[in-house]
């Protein structure tokens, strides 16, 4: 049974519980649930009304506005915890969460955020405030990737930073481990680097007591919670593919044994964007491996100078622990439940089909500059993303703009560009950037609940 629950207002902790049938609140003595004392609420104000299984929430024409998580709406889906404010009263929508998860091959739905998960994605906001001061001890500036790392740890990814010498990323990716208590181990990629320097290998030992030899696997850096891949474009291929199965299965096969790897585990890579000579540029198979393609830039003029002023004195400060391993698998777990309405998954997919020069969706731009587009891993890792962004942000809501921010690190290594866009000086970013706005958010009519087919006369 849905409820709503006065978080605000003169009647602040009543819950009025409804069945399957159209709610209207106003301060009419006729309205389901009267706002006698609101003066700023309308005579009818707005209404709640089921559709297939989904609520829907609808502005009547109000004098100020029907205000859905802060923002004014004349018809929109409600979710479970969303915030609905009414002149001065403000209500939580509670019950099953209003847009159903996907159901699995067995037909059994996800599970959804509980009460608990919602109190750890609002202390998540204080927990991510405390985490950028931790590791503002060590490192200056660079907060945009702060958050995108952050945003893939706990949206279960992998991440690709590409960055010149010099600019902290080895070090920020250490700090992080450190403040969220992980092991990490650090791999130097080389030419000469082979598969089993990374994974393991098994070597030949003799038991004291029986004197018999038997092989034993001595694990390889990759066993750790935090990997960093530092210049991953410096050896060969084989053994850049030596990370694909721990990447996209969490395991390690050697022989005929296969190691499970301790959970969380990430896989942080490394690339300087202008080194070509001896360099292995990744293949397009492993680049969709990360979620995210994260580009570390110079830092700004005050900065450089803290940083210049830091790094020349001794002494200086050690970031704190703030979370754990298993609060981190938790914030996993929890991003995987939040719901997402259906018209934002729609606005992801169309975004990440919008890159492909072959499909209908695709602007003449795409099929004028891109060889190949985004996956469907794309439009998941979209999804994923913004509900990382939201989670970090303490909201248990997914919009469109999360989509949005999310598109950039996303994509840009998904797109191939062709000769035409290479000879004109286009990147795969100036298509992104184009993208978001040749595709449109959906608009309004997007929200309107399906009405009854009328019945013919004869």
């Amino acid at each position: 049974m849905a409820s709503l629950l006065v978080t605000q207002g003169p009647f602040e902790g009543h819950a009025y519980e409804f069945t399957n049938a159209e709610i209207v609140i106003g301060r009419d003595d006729e309205c389901d649930i009267t706002l006698a004392d609101d003066e700023k609420a309308s005579r009818r104000h707005a209404k709640i009304t089921p559709n297939n299984g989904d609520w829907y929430l609808s502005d009547l024409d109000s004098a100020n506005g029907t205000i859905l998580n802060g923002v004014a709406v004349s018809t929109a889906p409600l979710n479970e915890n969303d915030l609905l404010s009414i002149g001065n009263t403000t209500f939580m929508f509670k019950g099953d969460v209003a847009v159903p998860a996907p159901a699995s091959a067995g037909g059994a739905k996800k599970p959804a955020a509980t009460s608990d998960d919602l109190k750890l994605v609002e202390q998540t906001r204080q927990s991510m405030d405390a985490i950028r001061r931790e590791v503002a001890k060590v490192i200056i500036g660079q907060e945009d990737v702060l958050n995108e790392i952050l945003m893939c740890i706990i949206a279960g990814g992998h991440a690709l930073l590409i960055g010149l010498p010099g600019l902290a990323k080895t070090l920020t990716v250490n700090t992080i481990a450190k403040v969220l208590d992980m092991k990490f181990k650090r791999i130097q990629f080389t030419p000469d680097l082979m598969p089993s320097d990374i994974t393991g290998t098994e070597v030949l030992e003799t038991d004291q007591a029986t004197q018999q030899r038997e092989f034993k696997f001595m694990q390889g850096p990759i066993f750790c919670n935090m990997l960093l891949a530092d210049e991953i474009n410096r050896t060969p291929p084989k053994t850049q593919a030596a990370l694909l199965e721990a990447m996209q299965e969490k395991q390690v096969s050697v022989g005929k044994e296969v190691y499970t790897l301790d959970k969380p585990f990430f896989v942080l890579a490394t690339q300087n964007p202008i080194e070509q000579e001896g360099t292995y540029p990744l293949p397009e198979a492993q680049l969709d491996r990360f979620m995210f393609n994260i580009f570390v830039d110079y830092p700004a003029l005050d900065e450089e100078i803290e940083v210049i002023t830091r790094t020349t004195m001794s002494g200086g400060e050690e970031p704190n622990v703030v979370i754990d391993k298993e609060e981190v698998i938790h914030l996993q777990q929890v991003v995987r439940k939040i719901p997402v309405s259906r018209h934002v998954i729609g606005y992801a997919v169309k975004l990440a089909r919008a890159t492909r020069p072959c499909d209908e969706l695709a602007p003449e731009y795409t099929k004028k500059y891109v060889s190949t587009g985004a996956g469907p891993r794309a439009g998941q890792y979209l999804i994923l993303a913004a509900k990382a962004r939201a989670v970090l942000e303490g909201r248990i809501h997914v919009s469109c703009n999360d989509v949005r921010k999310a598109a950039m690190p996303v994509l840009r290594h998904r797109i191939l560009t062709n000769f035409s866009a290479d000879s004109e000086g286009i990147s795969s970013v100036d298509i992104v950037k184009y993208l978001l706005e040749e595709v449109k958010e959906p608009g309004a009519e997007t929200y309107e609940p399906e009405k009854p087919a009328k019945k013919k006369r004869r």
